[in-house]
């Protein structure tokens, strides 16, 4: 099941978290996984793969730089033949209120989150249309649907992100490409790592399943998918939140 032999992975934000987990969980599954990062960010993502005895490589990207990100499809499918799989996963978070928050913060989380993934997901279609098959992966998050108190630049990102999948996915369906997108919920990572035992408890809270994610709970759905099982899903959002929206 979710036999990745053969494919070609491009995992966006693949230094640590979320997007470290769907590398390592694609590569075990047989795919050869790219891991993007900025900088050599992405280069112990990618030593523990190999180490486990399967095939990546690691490439230094800023997914702002769209020049960089507009040349990487084109770039892996010079070396390798081929790109079937894209997982848009890079994102940061700059919280304020809506009264107190920068231009700037504004900008950065909308060029990183969203607009990062409108330049990967083009360029991408190209080697994909000609394949005529490829999937693209959106990560998204559980406050692009319910929205957040200080997060209206983060919420925004990612419910962009929703309406932009479901509108790709209209327009290359008939070409044997799916476009979906995974919502996490609350998933325990560095970033919440850093908030208090009380806000741990808080957000556990709202989550009948009564504890937070793991980033191998994302992992899986992204292989999911990634696979041949989900051929006929596109256009989807993929809550992985433990109930905490429904």
């Amino acid at each position: 099941m979710f036999n990745l032999s053969g494919r070609v992975a491009l995992v966006t934000g693949a230094s640590r978290g979320i997007g470290r987990a769907v590398a390592m969980r694609l590569a075990e599954r047989g795919a050869l996984v790219v891991a993007a990062a900025r900088g050599e960010n992405a280069q112990a993502t990618v030593a523990d793969i190999l180490a486990a005895g399967h095939r990546a490589e690691a490439i230094g990207v800023d997914v702002t730089d769209a020049a960089a990100l507009e040349r990487l499809p084109g770039e892996i499918v010079a070396r390798h033949g081929r790109l079937d799989v894209v997982v848009s996963n890079a994102g940061i978070a700059r919280d304020q209120l809506l009264m107190r928050m920068k231009r700037d913060d504004w900008d950065a989380v909308i060029a990183t989150n969203l607009t990062a993934t409108f330049t990967l997901a083009q360029a991408s279609m190209r080697p994909m249309l000609k394949q005529r098959g490829g999937r693209i992966i959106a990560v998204s998050s559980v406050v692009g649907q319910m929205g957040n108190a200080g997060q209206t630049n983060y919420a925004a990102s990612k419910a962009g992100l929703i309406g932009f999948a479901k509108a790709l996915a209209r327009e290359v369906a008939s070409r044997g490409i799916t476009v979906n997108v995974i919502a996490p919920g609350m998933i325990d990572t560095d970033m919440t790592k850093a908030i208090s035992a009380q806000a741990h408890t808080d957000w556990a809270a709202q989550i009948p399943l009564g504890r937070l994610g793991t980033v191998d709970d994302v992992a899986a759905a992204a292989c999911y998918l990634a696979s041949d099982e989900a051929s006929y899903i596109t256009g989807h959002v993929l809550a992985v939140n433990g109930g905490m929206y429904m």
